[in-house]
């Protein structure tokens, strides 16, 4: 090699490490707002109408793009002269979150899922000066494949708007939209010759379309009506009206390659392999049919149907597919992996030559038995850099960067998923999240591109999304103990010492899990089908959450009239309730297993006829923690009773037996009225009463027996016809004192 050409060779290597360490991909360049500067502008300002009523006039909005010379979002903020405030962002979101933070931090106000604390001072607080607020992150990411099934299946408009102008407040700028794809997919079979049965045949039901999306699994639930996909639909496009208006990017779905049976009829020479069984489930529902990428018959169904997307939806040119979530390639070969990827991507780019491919890097730890280096690096190489961004998707507890050279190249978002199932429960990695995405953001030739927020269920611990999102206006990790001293301030409106004290016992015990490769669903005993090896596991001190719940029993009667104050009260009181569930489980256990049965009668009374009961009268005292409003949601979706029906089985089951027969038994458990009585409370009572009776006949306890009985009330539950209120019932504060009075000093005596 000639010494010139020598230097040209370490030009190129600099300049690639160049570009990659700074993160300036240009490919992403073409990712930005569709929308006018003034049509952001007015979104911001309908946004904040609904939000402060007549208040919102006292805020001046406007978009100027040239604020931000990087495509990095600023917002600028300061005061005039009659005390109002002037917001200029480079783009509707940046508007949006700019004036958020000036709500937050200058006027204590808060807004969450489980309602706001709007109490604006009167005049609004002054700016010295210009309050400029930018972040270092392109993109903010949202929500993940499953949100879609387990928290917004039944959502109206009204929720939706609700939803997107919390994402424009928490400075959301990528958004997964994945509502109404059915619709398409639909028509895209007909086209190709299926008949109506042979589409029915694949669709699942509504509350598991997740999984069918990602060909886990097809036909449970099902089929679809026809109302359905017209309704998903016209809701899709008012979501994709609304993301776009703030100056979002919403993401689209692409084609993965699951297909159903009824393709085989038409094109018996396909190259398409059936996958084995997922999770627990037999044939008759898994087994999906998977069409190899590089058959010619891969790129004529991907094109056909990424037209359709953009034909009916517009694009931002950015879509969403998952090859082999919880699958295993059929082979390893770092050749045909290659090959997988490039014949995905062109199936985006045939239609849309400026394409990118947002990837969840899920596969790559659910199966990393399978996902070696080269493995990795063969799928991510199969697409030109840049030309597809991977989420990072539990990142707060499994990176996957740090092992991957920064995913060898390819932009990624550093992602907390934090919860799985939706499930209840207090959960959180303040620390692991406060450092991870700086840490990300300084790994040598970092690829990072933004942070991102994808729980598998939301509306529970809001504290974690507003600190998660917080992170990406940051310059460096916060003062944990001093952000949320400050957060409890806003979020009741009150300056009550007891409330900042009480959070920062909660922050740093239940909310802080430094457990090595801790996943976050609910293990307690008091959600899992009875046995005698339930996980009674704690990663954090119980004592730190009874000083807690002590503080705000305290606090209680002044702040009643806050709906944040009264939920955050049943939400305490419940995680409370949950452990000491766990002690009586164990001493249930002893009594047995001791053989005393006055013993057994009575810690197996307290459990089953005092404390379940009162924790079923608790939550049905919110309306944030009502089963009927989640049932009602569903049946209103429906144009007769039996699509009322085949909703309200599918909402039913979600919740408890996941699958015909338990297959993902309580995975998406949740701790609301109705469900605590008629479910959870059933169970613990048969056991209860399978274990006395076993005693007392001096026969031993079958589990396996007991799970055939226990089987009988879960699947009762699902087509019991019960009606649940959709409206709170009885006091909260009252049943909240009479609940801590009795059980406060048993939960001490277990410390």
């Amino acid at each position: 090699m000639s010494p010139r050409s020598s230097v040209v060779l370490v030009l190129v290597v600099v300049f690639s490490l160049f570009i990659t360490a700074h993160c300036k991909f240009p490919t992403l360049d073409h990712l930005k707002p569709k929308a006018s500067e003034k049509a952001q502008g007015r979104a911001v300002v309908e946004l904040l109408k609904r939000l402060l009523g007549n208040r919102s006039t006292e805020f001046i909005v406007s978009v100027n793009r040239n604020l931000s010379n990087d495509s990095l979002d600023v917002c600028e903020l300061r005061s005039t002269k009659n005390n109002k405030i002037v917001a200029t962002g480079s783009t509707g979101v940046a508007v949006a979150s700019g004036i958020y933070n000036y709500l937050k931090y200058f006027c204590n106000c808060h807004v969450s899922w489980s309602g706001d604390q709007l109490d604006l001072p009167r005049p609004l607080p002054r700016l010295t000066g210009v309050l400029r607020i930018s972040t270092q992150h392109r993109f903010r990411y949202y929500q993940n494949v499953c949100t879609f099934s387990y928290s917004s299946v039944w959502w109206d408009w009204p929720r939706w708007e609700r939803e997107i102008d919390w994402m424009a407040l928490n400075g959301i700028n990528l958004p997964l939209a994945f509502t109404g794809q059915e619709a398409l997919w639909q028509e895209v079979y007909r086209a190709l010759g299926l008949n109506q049965s042979e589409i029915e045949e694949f669709f699942s039901g509504p509350a598991f379309l997740a999984w069918n999306r990602m060909g886990n699994m097809f036909k449970f639930g099902g089929p679809l009506p026809q109302s359905w996909h017209i309704n998903q639909l016209y809701l899709q496009f008012k979501i994709l009206e609304r993301m776009r208006s703030f100056g979002m990017i919403p993401v689209l779905p692409a084609f993965s390659g699951n297909i159903p049976k009824g393709i085989l009829r038409l094109y018996p020479a396909a190259n398409v392999t059936r996958l084995g069984p997922w999770a627990k489930f037999n044939c008759s529902f898994s087994c999906s049919y998977i069409l190899d990428p590089r058959d010619p018959l891969f790129l004529q169904i991907g094109s056909l149907y990424l037209s359709q997307v953009v034909k009916q939806f517009g694009t931002d040119h950015i879509y969403n597919t998952d090859t082999f979530n919880e699958m295993t390639p059929p082979s390893s070969d770092p050749t045909y992996l290659s090959a997988v990827s490039r014949s995905v991507f062109a199936s985006m780019t045939a239609v849309d030559p400026q394409a990118i491919w947002l990837m969840q890097g899920w596969l790559f730890f659910s199966d990393a038995a399978f996902w070696k280096p080269a493995q990795i690096q063969a799928l991510l190489h199969g697409v030109p850099l840049g030309r597809m961004i991977v989420l990072d998707l539990f990142a707060e507890t499994e990176p996957i960067f740090s092992y991957t050279e920064s995913f060898y190249g390819q932009p990624f978002i550093w992602c907390m998923l934090h919860n799985f199932g939706g499930n209840s429960g207090f959960f959180g990695t303040v620390e692991s999240i406060n450092s991870g995405p700086f840490k990300a953001l300084h790994f040598p030739n970092s690829t990072l591109v933004g942070l991102g927020i994808t729980p598998e269920g939301i509306e529970q611990n809001p504290v974690m999304y507003e600190l998660m999102s917080e992170l990406a206006w940051r310059k460096e990790p916060v003062n944990l103990s001093k952000w949320v001293s400050l957060y409890a301030i806003r979020r009741y409106g009150s300056t009550q010492e007891n409330l900042s004290i009480a959070w920062g016992l909660l922050f740093s015990s239940v909310y802080n899990c430094t457990v090595p490769h801790y996943r976050n669903h609910n293990h307690s005993p008091l959600v899992r089908r009875p046995s005698f090896h339930m996980n009674s596991g704690l990663w954090y001190d119980p004592a730190d959450l009874y000083k807690a719940w002590k503080l705000i029993i305290e606090t209680a009667p002044s702040l009643m009239s806050k709906e944040t104050f009264r939920y955050d009260l049943v939400d305490v009181t419940r995680q409370a309730l949950q452990v000491l569930t766990t002690y009586f489980y164990q001493d249930v256990a002893d009594a047995f297993q001791n053989q005393k049965l006055p013993e057994l009668l009575t810690v197996g009374g307290v459990l089953v006829y005092d404390l379940l009961p009162e924790l079923n009268r608790l939550l049905n005292s919110d309306r944030n923690f009502l089963l009927g409003t989640w049932l009602e949601q569903a049946r209103s979706l429906a144009l007769d009773e039996k699509e009322a029906q085949l909703y309200e089985m599918n909402a039913r089951n979600q919740l408890t037996l996941w699958g015909p027969s338990g297959e993902i038994l309580d995975y998406a458990s949740k701790e609301w009225g109705g469900l605590m009585e008629d479910y959870y409370a059933q169970r613990w009572g048969l056991f209860v009463q399978t274990l006395v009776e076993c005693l007392d006949s001096g026969r031993p306890f079958k589990q396996d027996a007991f799970n055939q009985a226990v089987f009988q009330v879960e699947k009762g539950f699902i087509y019991n016809g019960r009606k649940y209120p959709t409206k709170p019932q009885g006091d909260t504060y009252t049943i909240a004192h009479r609940i801590f009075l009795k059980y406060y000093p048993q939960a001490l005596k277990r410390l």
